[in-house]
């Protein structure tokens, strides 16, 4: 699917801070398709994608530091309506002649901001409301031809614009939650500047999609490598509603899955879809593969080049095969650089296939953040188990047990693993959170049970909350739910004498223990 090619887009420009994907997301949010593109990206390639606007991110980094990132300021004069935010403000008041000082009078955090007459972006919003600031230099004097449209108590220059060139810019950070009316006001700049439609819903992405397919796929064979998480099965479901029979799903069971995967995998797409399903059962190959490796790179190189040998050998009873789908999202194509990723890459949902794999790709949600993905799912009527099943790794709980994996260490942590699952779910918690899980140490701590002394497993529960994963903080469950999770995890799972709750964030720590 060429999202530019069917609906109206708007191109983020990134200037290397964590807001530009935020920003994308909000105006995907006002039902309008965005894109992540470069700073340095020539201007003729962004007209190339011919965008109804241009948003300009905010970044890390002062307009008047050596080696500051830029835009050809010739964006200005094409007649695309232009929006900068932050950094992105500041770059715009310099390129136009206006003035960016250090004032010494920086803002951070909630600000109250006047908006002073009348304004295409601020629309009929109050004249006085919080946003959210994060600057050190500020704009002090706006560019000829722009008019300052709200200010702050310590910042004159908060707003501007200039109708007339469709240019906008603002201080502060509308795209934050923080920022309450933020979100109208990108609105008002999509419709009522860009005149944007707001047309990328749920079902004009699976009607495009669905078209996109057949239209490369034709009367082809299809293969999928489904992994039992969201993004492959709502890229194979995609797949079978355009093409239906021609597609085939191998299903490689490793042994490392959670409680139940395995079963819902098969339920779901070989009876509730009736998709022909390869289900391999490979978990004594995986065992194998992994005796007495305890680092967890190893590990994981282990798990995937063993994952494409098993993939490789099914696939040779698929020769007529020509299209291999992949359930590539979109932050896999922005961690490539915001380009396009020409290979097959490892992080990919089948495992990192090598790169002389005769198969072409078929890539549905290319376009798509996660959270588009699991809507998408919904409307295709996948499960809720399998729409809204949390994160988890490649390599599966082969890199939750901390030490040599077993298929007795594998059975404790399993069976761990689904009580915590269980009780954040009776607590109503678990679509609040982005992982909840355990974790095994493959040590011994001492323990009485029963007036007898024990020497068994501890469980770590590691539950976080997070947006994208980039950064994560630590859930603050309540103390009954960490109760009753360490309650029945001691008395239910044999080898377990000892209970955890893991309380770093993310930095320092990460979310998976290995």
């Amino acid at each position: 699917m060429t999202g530019e090619a069917q609906f109206d887009t708007v191109l983020v420009v990134d200037f290397g801070a964590q807001y530009a994907q935020l920003i994308a997301r909000r105006v995907r949010e006002a039902h309008v398709f965005s894109e992540i593109v470069p700073h340095d990206m020539p201007i003729s390639e962004m007209l190339a994608r011919r965008p109804a606007g241009i948003i300009l991110s905010g970044g890390p980094a002062s307009v008047h530091v050596a080696g500051a990132p830029s835009i050809d300021a010739a964006v200005y004069d094409t007649g695309v309506p232009v929006l900068g935010i932050c950094y992105g403000a500041q770059l715009v008041a310099l390129q136009l002649g206006g003035e960016v000082a250090r004032t010494g009078k920086g803002e951070y955090g909630r600000t109250a901001l006047d908006v002073m007459g009348p304004s295409r972006l601020f629309g009929d919003l109050p004249t006085e409301q919080d946003v959210w600031m994060s600057h050190f230099d500020s704009i002090v004097r706006a560019p000829e031809g722009f008019s300052v449209t709200a200010r702050t108590g310590e910042v004159p220059v908060a707003a501007l614009e200039d109708p007339e060139r469709a240019v906008y810019a603002v201080q502060f950070h509308p795209e934050v939650a923080h920022t309450p009316r933020g979100q109208e006001m990108l609105k008002h700049f999509l419709y009522d500047v860009c005149g944007c439609r707001p047309a990328w819903t749920m079902a004009s992405i699976i009607e495009q999609s669905v078209e996109a397919i057949r239209a490369q796929v034709g009367d082809e064979q299809v293969i999928c490598g489904l992994s039992g998480g969201v993004d492959s099965a709502v890229a194979a479901a995609l797949v079978h509603k355009a093409v239906g029979d021609q597609l085939t799903c191998v299903f490689v069971d490793t042994g490392l899955m959670r409680a139940g995967e395995a079963e819902q995998v098969e339920e779901t797409f070989r009876r509730q879809f009736n998709v022909h399903l390869v289900h391999v059962k490979a978990a004594d190959r995986f065992l194998e593969a992994l005796n007495d490796i305890q680092d967890p790179e190893r590990k994981r190189k282990i798990i995937g080049e063993t994952f494409i040998r098993v993939f490789e050998e099914v696939a040779t009873d698929f020769q007529d095969a020509r299209f291999l789908v992949q359930g590539t999202l979109y932050p896999d194509i922005i961690e490539s650089g915001t380009k396009d990723a020409a290979k097959i890459k490892s992080h990919h949902n089948v495992g990192g296939l090598p790169d002389d794999m005769q198969f072409d790709l078929v890539e549905p949600l290319r376009n798509l953040f996660k959270d588009e993905v699991r809507a998408v799912g919904e409307q295709l009527g996948l499960p809720e188990e399998i729409v809204w099943r949390q994160p988890f790794p490649g390599p599966g709980l082969a890199v939750r047990i901390v030490g040599t994996v077993t298929a007795e260490r594998l059975e404790v942590l399993r069976a761990a693993d689904a009580i915590v699952t269980e009780e954040i779910k009776r607590a109503g918690l678990y679509r609040e959170l982005w992982q909840s899980f355990a974790v095994l140490p493959a040590v011994y701590t001492v323990g009485v049970m029963g007036d007898e002394r024990t020497y068994a497993y501890p469980v770590v529960v590691r539950a976080v909350t997070s947006d994208d994963a980039m950064t994560a903080d630590w859930a603050r469950l309540p103390y009954e739910v960490l109760e009753r999770l360490s309650s029945r995890i001691i008395n239910e799972v044999p080898g377990v004498n000892r209970v955890a709750f893991d309380i770093t964030s993310k930095p320092p720590g990460t979310i998976e223990w290995e």
